[in-house]
């Protein structure tokens, strides 16, 4: 009896991750069947590793790494489900701008529109879509399906959207749009699942990895978040500034001669853990060397701030907090930033179990304290096949 496969793919600028979900089995398994990546796409020495399998060099075409990256792929997955079918191939798709809402089927009239919000998330949204377009021209058979990491804050409320400018610059799109709802949406069912009505109060989830932001949920719907019209907005991350006043952008412009792609350079790729260390974007790197080293000390400082920062801002907005849940790498397994955050959160009730913190358990918090502290590891791969199933159905 042969099998139907949805195959998932996250394209970041320099890896491509995939995961196969067999839609025999009902419900869909949150574990995939198989998964993959390649990573040092455009580096000097990429390489490959599968479930199985470890991590071995790849050489790929250097005049075009990424595509060579994507056949190489398609041919690993081809040879794996023999004589089965994909039926869908499902995209993590950061930006769906003022349009897309939900998951959509990817025809070249979608592609066409989501090539236009490449300047609001330049990092990941250029490499979805050349994914995207190179199997629409290999495997124009194969469903493709879009899934947004902006969808799931769609239902924060307009004043949470807006931003402070003129009218007609909302009229044009203008507006905050959150991220990492793929993230959110999974832990949005699996909180529900583990608390219960515990849950759906007030909670506050912070997704710590490179990349990171925090959504505030009310019956575990988003109603807040940090990021907004970009990537860059909310809290510090790896290389990227977060929030920052627009005026010191104006002053590098203005009085420092830095130019547009300078200036982009700089808040994406030379900010952040990285820009005030000089060391590493990575916490683990810094926690090892804080002791004698000052700016790896001002690094983690102000990560740790500008976290607990907007954690309190989001809990005003909620009113008071009842749970707090850590996700994504960092988030799940850096207990010393873990621990940083709540002590420094203690005044809304927050006490932490050393033992459980360290040893990454699924509820950190002690019976002393007023609010649930929890570690749950996010799985956007399981929710991007559940909307490409949803779309495709049987």
């Amino acid at each position: 009896m042969t099998s139907d496969y949805i195959l998932v793919l996250n394209a970041g600028s320099s890896s491509l991750k995939f995961a196969l979900f067999d839609t025999a089995q009902v419900p869909l398994p949150r574990i995939a069947n198989w998964k993959g990546r390649v990573d040092g796409i455009t580096g000097p020495a990429p390489s490959y590793t599968e479930t199985g399998l470890a991590t071995a060099p790849l050489q790929l075409d250097e005049k075009r790494p990424y595509h060579a990256a994507l056949e190489f792929i398609r041919l690993r997955v081809l040879a794996h489900i023999g004589v089965n079918r994909i039926k869908a191939i499902a995209h993590r798709v950061v930006h769906g701008g003022s349009k897309y809402f939900e998951a959509v089927r990817v025809d070249a009239e979608v592609l066409d529109d989501l090539r236009s919000y490449i300047p609001l998330a330049p990092l990941h949204q250029p490499f979805a879509l050349e994914a995207i377009d190179a199997l629409l021209v290999s495997n124009p058979d194969i469903t493709q399906v879009a899934c947004f990491d902006t969808a799931f804050h769609h239902s924060m409320p307009m004043v949470e959207q807006m931003l402070p400018l003129s009218w007609d610059a909302w009229e044009r799109g203008l507006r905050r749009y959150g991220f990492h709802g793929l993230s959110y949406e999974y832990q949005s069912i699996v909180l529900g699942e583990h608390y219960g009505d515990g849950a759906r109060g007030r909670t506050v989830v912070a997704h710590l990895g490179s990349g990171a932001s925090l959504c505030a949920m009310r019956d575990l719907k988003s109603v807040a978040t940090t990021m907004g019209f970009s990537a860059l907005d909310g809290l510090m991350m790896g290389t990227r500034t977060g929030a920052l006043d627009p005026g010191a952008v104006l002053y590098m412009m203005e009085i420092e001669k830095l130019s547009l792609d300078q200036v982009g350079e700089m808040l994406y790729h030379r900010s952040g853990l990285l820009g005030i260390s000089g060391l590493s974007s990575d916490p683990r790197d810094l926690l090892a060397v804080e002791a004698g080293n000052e700016r790896a000390q001002a690094a983690l400082a102000l990560y740790v701030r500008r976290i607990v920062r907007e954690i309190g801002a989001l809990t005003a907005v909620l009113g008071g907090l009842d749970l707090l849940v850590f996700t994504a790498g960092i988030g799940e397994h850096n207990a010393q930033i873990r621990a940083r955050i709540c002590a420094d959160l203690g005044y809304l009730g927050i006490k932490i179990d050393a033992t459980s913190n360290a040893a990454n358990r699924p509820l950190i918090s002690t019976d002393q304290g007023s609010v649930r502290v929890a570690v749950e590891p996010t799985n956007e791969e399981w929710i991007a096949a559940l909307c490409a199933e949803r779309l495709v159905p049987a």
